[in-house]
């Protein structure tokens, strides 16, 4: 089940609290600023900075 638009509507990057997109493959949450990944995993975002892998464009 994909995230749902309302719950993208509000989510925000947790260390810099910008603006987040879903990748490509539906299977993350991006911020560009920080340059960081969130996984979803089982349909939750894992939204903790420590768990959140680096993202090159």
């Amino acid at each position: 089940m994909p995230i749902r638009k309302e719950l993208l509507d509000i989510l925000v990057c947790p260390k810099c609290k910008g603006k987040i997109y879903l990748n490509d493959d539906e299977n993350g949450l991006i911020c560009d600023h920080c340059k960081l990944l969130y996984e979803i995993q089982s349909d939750i975002p894992n939204m903790l900075i420590e768990d959140a892998k680096p993202y090159k464009d």
